[in-house]
């Protein structure tokens, strides 16, 4: 199913590649024509079956070196084992069901990345009309590991969450993080960024409110504009990597702070009456920096529309809001797995879990959306044209934008990464201090009575620290007795879940540390001057350990270094909370769900944030 290479030809002095083969230059190879006069050209060409593997986008894998995958695999790395197993194969889905959007969810090298894309451009290549691959990512530069939601790479520059961007509240080296995380995208061939997150952590027991940026909906806004920036520029060209805005109309609120990939989080809810507060991210932010794509939420907003389905099944909301009001004319991409089940996990179709999938895929058709993530099923769409329930010109309404920003990325004219130049680029030493520095300005000093910062050499003992990296600042003693300082970092608690598939990979449920977790801790802080660092996926409830300790600092992803050089004052910490700490479970309980800083008597207040000079 599979032809030849597309050649490379020359036509009046104008060198293109020959996509579909016909022996010359068509309007939508020649990289001088007006990408709308290409789009035009093309979509005269695509058949219905082109047409409906366009408007899909899925999860994709490749071998550990950089092949295509198309057969299981025994002996590899984990993930790559399972995902040869779980995921169609990458022909299968290029070939024969015409796909071309695809999002790699895997933690390879630099090389690999680069020498996969270039094989995958080439399998597409070898198609019908050679309409290139369109490669998405969620977020790669922050710290842990979530296959729903985020992709630590190693080699990439290492940079604090989203909420540790927020923390900095510098609005330029945001925009420098976006331009530098562009670079190591393109680099490898990462052209979609499924990021940034404009969802506001209003609800503080949400299990993703580490990818936001915080709880304010007026910083969010300013964070998510330079974030945008940094990723497209003023202009999408060819050097820009797009961005999904995700996920309008503002997930956060879920009820009790559960999130919508599982069913008992489906529902989001607005006691507070404030669903307008979560649309100003996008207003003020996304919308600002043109975003040129947009992902609905999986959750129901109750009783904000005539009806209460899902983001993406809902017409008020996607055409309503979305394109009427906000005239919003990028691509709005259905968040993933929406419509079917799947070898990985069931489908999330909220509110409308009756319908089959071929009338829930008609459903988000008829209210505004372009693609279907997480699915790779266009026969639906083949079915719904051919029995005359949707017409193909609403199909070509989404093709035409899909096509636009492939045109846009200058994927038609030159899909191909110098896989050298990749590995050279990537991680270098620049982006690294960069990231380092985010990852200084983000830390927030929340106590100190007068303890740091500490004085290098002395002799201390550590938990959850690398001793190595310790020993570079004070002697690392093994005697707990022996230390004139303790010093220690903990996680925000959760509680352990595995019903689901993806559940474990979601730190939800309870901000509390149990009896036995606090009973340590506050032994230990009661009997020696200590430091104590948390690292803050969501705000932890740590009344009583900071009470007890004499110095409390709260990260969002730093490096055992980074932490250190604060504690021992190489840097003057100036970092400001993205969102309130809670005093209490009650208080957490007792809050709304859609309003920000609404918990009684909170530990510290949004925007809390001392340095040693304060």
């Amino acid at each position: 199913m599979l032809g030849p290479e597309a050649p490379t030809q020359v036509h009046n002095s104008i060198q293109y590649r020959d996509l579909n083969k016909n022996d010359r230059l068509d309007i939508y190879e020649n990289r001088h024509a007006p990408i709308e006069e290409r789009v035009e050209n093309l979509l005269s060409q695509m058949t219905l079956e082109e047409k409906a593997g366009l408007m899909f986008i899925t999860m994709i894998g490749m071998k550990s070196d950089g092949s295509t995958m198309e057969k299981p695999i025994l002996f590899a790395d984990r993930m790559t084992v399972f995902f040869s197993f779980f995921l169609k194969k990458n022909a299968e889905m290029v070939a024969s069901l015409k796909m071309n959007h695809f999002n790699i969810i895997q933690n390879l090298p630099v090389e690999i990345l680069a020498t996969w894309n270039n094989n995958i451009q080439k399998m597409a290549e070898r198609t019908r009309l050679g309409i290139p691959v369109t490669i998405a990512t969620d977020p790669r530069h922050g710290p842990g590991e979530n296959p729903g939601a985020n992709v630590y790479t190693e080699d990439f520059s290492h940079w604090p969450t989203a909420l540790g961007l927020a923390a900095t509240r510098d609005t330029l080296l945001v925009q420098e993080f976006g331009d530098i995380a562009r670079q190591e995208y393109t680099a490898v061939g990462i052209r979609l960024a499924l990021s940034p997150m404009a969802d506001l952590a209003t609800e503080p027991r949400w299990g993703r409110i580490a990818g936001t940026f915080g709880e304010d909906a007026e910083l969010s806004a300013k964070m998510t504009k330079a974030y945008i920036l940094g990723f497209q520029g003023d202009t999408i060209d060819y050097k820009s990597v797009l961005c999904m805005t995700k996920h309008f109309a503002g997930g956060g609120p879920q009820y009790n702070g559960e999130d919508p990939h599982f069913p008992y989080g489906k529902e989001q809810v607005y006691p507070g009456d404030n669903f307008d507060y979560h649309l100003i991210p996008f207003e003020k932010g996304a919308f600002q920096a043109n975003t040129a794509q947009i992902m609905p939420y999986y959750g129901i907003p109750v009783g904000q529309t005539s009806e209460d389905v899902g983001f993406s099944f809902n017409r008020e909301i996607i055409t309503g809001l979305l394109r009427d009001k906000y005239a919003f004319e990028g691509i709005i991409c259905t968040d993933w797995n929406i419509i079917t089940d799947s070898g990985i996990d069931h489908g999330r179709a909220w509110g409308v879990e009756h319908l089959t999938p071929l009338e829930r895929t008609k459903k988000v058709l008829n209210a505004g959306c372009d693609q279907f993530g997480g699915e790779s099923s266009p026969e639906l769409i083949v079915e719904l044209v051919k029995s005359g329930q949707i017409s193909e010109s609403r199909i070509n309404e989404s093709v035409r934008r899909l096509l636009r920003d492939k045109f846009r990325l200058g994927l038609f004219d030159n899909p191909f990464v110098d896989v050298d130049y990749a590995v050279s680029l990537v991680g270098n030493d620049e982006f690294v201090q960069k990231g380092k520095l985010a990852q200084k300005k983000s830390t927030v000093l929340l106590k100190n009575e007068n303890l740091l910062p500490l004085k290098e050499g002395i002799k201390i003992y550590v938990e959850n620290i690398n001793p190595t990296v310790a020993s570079r600042f004070g002697t690392v003693v093994n005697s707990f007795e022996a230390a004139d300082v303790f010093i220690t970092r903990l996680k925000t608690p959760y509680d352990e879940r595995s019903d689901y598939m993806l559940e474990a990979f979601f730190h939800q449920g309870r901000l509390y540390f149990n009896e036995a977790e606090k009973k340590k801790i506050l032994r230990q802080v009661e009997q020696k001057p200590s430091v104590v660092g948390i690292t803050l996926e969501r705000p932890a409830i740590i009344t009583e350990i900071a009470e007890e300790t004499e110095s409390l600092l709260a990260d969002f992803g730093t490096e055992d270094e980074i932490f250190l050089e604060i504690v021992f004052g190489r840097f003057n910490p100036s970092g400001k909370l993205p969102f309130e700490i809670p005093s209490s479970q009650e208080a957490v309980e007792n809050q709304m769900e859609d309003l920000p800083y609404d918990s009684k008597d909170p530990l510290f207040p949004f925007g809390f944030g001392l340095r040693y000079d304060s």
